[in-house]
């Protein structure tokens, strides 16, 4: 990656360096076989996770094809991911007949999910988070899957336990952890019936410009609200640094399924951000509620071993997001409810 700007000035210079390859992915797409297959390639992450697939396949000078499958929101969108020279299909991922036409690719990303209102449609948030991969691991059992996750699955832990590694029960808390669950148990019933190579990505959180914790702690500065810090720690990683480990993941799938913490190193607490966040800001820091002993936290030190540290430090996110913020520039208006303790999202 080119040196990093002080600020970033547009949407389009943000997803230019979102959907950045480094070189270890470029250097695995000239290894790997095959086309790809994005499901639910429409969300916050799948354009630039799917732009980056495709930077990666040319800057390796490899022809493969990289498909998108969403419930796009406006053919603008459509249309966009198609001028970066990804194929697109629209469709619903539940319509059985859809699903079986679309092309059987080697490699296919699932990030289909629901999390925001999952509270409110409990039957469609298990159909999209639980029943839909059933279909996938059945449609796709000849394919390599890397499917998305969440770090939800887990308990809560001790903010002073270094987070929970994959190798810890899962003990969801709420139907929506729970039906996430589901996915996981869905892709590793597939994964052993047929001998499909699958990786399950526990993510969170995902940071970005537009939408993410950082973001949401830095609209509450901006517009004098206080920050409740009761949930007072969490894991965060630049969304651009977990595309490129999401993608890199293809490498490592295997049967029975393998599971991968994927987040950054640091164990943030909310009240620092708040802290820093006013001074970047030039605002008065307004924090209530005071820290509980468990938060939700995962430890991604094999992701990291793997595949290496995130190269967009903490600070750095910060400093960008909180110029972002003070200059009102395009949000995504998906919080991501991070204080959350009891799973009811």
């Amino acid at each position: 990656m080119d040196a990093l700007p002080k600020k970033i000035e547009s949407i389009v210079q943000l997803e230019d360096i979102l959907s950045t390859p480094s070189v270890k992915l470029i250097e695995l797409f000239k290894r790997l076989k095959g086309d790809m297959l994005i499901l639910g390639a429409g969300g916050k992450i799948g354009p630039t996770l799917a732009r980056m697939a495709k930077r990666a396949a040319e800057s390796a000078g490899v022809n493969k094809r990289i498909v998108g499958v969403a419930l796009f929101e406006s053919e603008r969108d459509q249309k966009k991911l198609e001028s970066f020279g990804i194929e697109t299909i629209h469709g619903d991922l539940l319509d059985r007949t859809f699903l079986a036409n679309l092309p059987k690719l080697e490699n296919v990303i699932f990030m289909a999910g629901m999390k925001f209102g999952s509270t409110e449609n409990l039957p469609l948030t298990w159909a999209i988070n639980s029943y839909l991969p059933a279909l996938v691991a059945e449609e796709f059992k000849n394919s390599r899957i890397v499917a998305f996750s969440t770090g939800c699955v887990y308990p809560l832990v001790s903010v002073s336990s270094g987070g929970s590694t994959e190798s810890d029960s899962p003990e969801p808390l709420g139907e929506y952890a729970q039906s996430c669950l589901g996915r996981e148990r869905m892709f590793e019933f597939g994964s052993k019936k047929y001998d499909t190579p699958v990786t399950l990505i526990r993510l969170n959180y995902a940071v970005e410009l537009r939408y993410g914790v950082l973001v949401d702690v830095a609209l509450k500065l901006k517009n004098d609200q206080p920050v409740d810090v009761t949930m007072g720690f969490a894991n965060l990683i630049w969304q651009g640094d977990a595309n490129d480990k999401i993608l890199q993941s293809l490498a490592i799938c295997e049967s029975p399924a393998k599971i991968l913490n994927v987040t950054g190193p640091e164990t943030v607490s909310i009240r620092w951000a708040a802290n820093r966040f006013a001074e970047l800001m030039n605002k008065e820091t307004n924090v209530i509620g005071h820290e509980a002993n468990t938060a939700l936290l995962s430890n991604a030190s094999q992701c990291h071993r793997l595949f290496g540290y995130p190269k967009i430090s903490l600070d750095q996110m910060m400093v960008w997001i909180a110029d972002w913020v003070q200059q009102d520039r395009a949000l995504l208006n998906k919080p991501t409810h991070y204080e959350v303790r009891d799973g009811k999202y």
